[in-house]
């Protein structure tokens, strides 16, 4: 059994943007962080990327909120301090965290470096840590983390298109790689063209995979094939389209997190093919039992992915040059992006510019 990190009283002085309530308006706030514990890594945060996930949180949306709440999960940096029985990092590391920062590290998930899926996982922000204290994420300068939740950034990859690899990369990555959808030569679907969608897209065409796009949204056909290197589209509200497509998909990533149908996206899948959900869907679906019977075919869930998985995933984007389309936003400009973001109005994915911005807002 792994021991556990060494979490203290929290002396250190940090600076960030929090929400208070449930109306998710984020403003400047002063906090403090752990000290850098024996097996911690100490960096200061240059960029964090924005998830829907931190639109739900601001607002309580799942009702497991907590406030003050610094949101941010997909943070990356420059190592700053490490602790004495440190192994893996060193003063001067490009670094990441992304959705967790602790687990039990016993049980049988956490032994086969699946963190993601142990019952005790701790998120990185707006939940409470083992003895109490409340997690803090990367709308803010600093970050004090186990080594064993830090991701090593590559020297080839940019930190500002790391961060979202580090919950949406690794998000799309994981099924594709668990489910065997990763071989050259597969048809692959991808629902959805948002920030897991693109990532989809970019990491099965690395895998070497024959990819399609289904949407509800013809006006994304040009952006998904000329842009995104897809090589077909489907229009899902087109029964054409989607009859002519019957049959012909080795797998299908679901990224939509709005209710929806998936019985025609079952029809898409070849015998033995895989659909995987993505997408949080709140509402339940309808899944007839005869779609799946005729051509034994799966649906799956898949929750981000574990650590090593993760570095795995950072490693492989960075030597195939897998990067998120971005838009770069000062930090008082947060509150406006997550508008745009309630309105899917971005391609594909905020990213705070933490290290130029910060400070000119506190």
């Amino acid at each position: 059994m792994a021991s556990e990190s060494k979490v203290v009283e929290h002396p250190k002085k940090a600076f960030g943007w929090a929400a208070r309530d449930t109306t998710g308006v984020l403003s400047p706030f002063n906090f403090s962080r752990r000290e850098t514990g024996e097996k911690d890594v100490a960096f200061k945060v240059l960029y964090c990327g924005i998830c829907h996930t931190d639109l739900h949180m601001i607002h309580n949306e799942w009702g497991n909120s907590i406030y003050p709440l610094v949101p941010g999960h997909e943070l990356v940096g420059v190592v700053t301090e490490v602790g004495g029985k440190v192994e893996k990092f060193k003063v001067g590391d490009k670094v990441g965290v992304g959705y967790m920062v602790d687990s039990c590290r016993s049980c049988e998930n956490c032994d086969e470096n699946l963190e993601n899926y142990c019952p005790q996982h701790t998120v990185t922000c707006g939940a409470k840590y083992r003895d109490g204290t409340i997690t803090y994420g990367g709308y803010s300068d600093s970050m004090v983390a186990d080594e064993h939740f830090v991701i090593l950034i590559p020297d080839n990859l940019p930190l500002d298109v790391a961060g979202p690899l580090l919950c949406a990369g690794v998000t799309v990555y994981s099924p594709l790689r668990h489910f065997g959808l990763d071989k050259p030569g597969m048809n692959i679907g991808v629902v959805g063209l948002g920030g897991l969608g693109h990532m989809a897209v970019k990491f099965a065409k690395a895998f070497g995979a024959n990819v399609t796009v289904i949407s509800t949204s013809p006006s994304k056909e040009k952006e998904a094939i000329e842009h995104l290197g897809a090589d077909s589209f489907l229009i899902s509200r087109d029964p054409d389209q989607m009859q002519a497509a019957t049959g012909t998909l080795n797998g299908i990533i679901d990224t939509v997190s709005a209710s929806h149908p998936i019985s025609q996206l079952i029809g898409l899948l070849k015998t033995n093919g895989k659909l995987v959900m993505v997408g949080g869907v709140a509402k339940p679906l309808e899944l007839p039992a005869f779609s799946l019977l005729g051509g034994r075919k799966l649906v799956a869930g898949s929750l981000i992915g574990g650590i090593k998985e993760t570095q795995e995933m950072i490693d492989f984007a960075a030597e195939h040059n897998v990067k998120p389309e971005i838009e770069i936003v000062p930090i008082d400009y947060v509150n406006t992006a997550m508008e745009r973001l309630a309105k899917a109005d971005v391609k594909y994915r905020f990213v705070i510019d933490i290290g130029n911005s910060l400070k000119e807002s506190t």
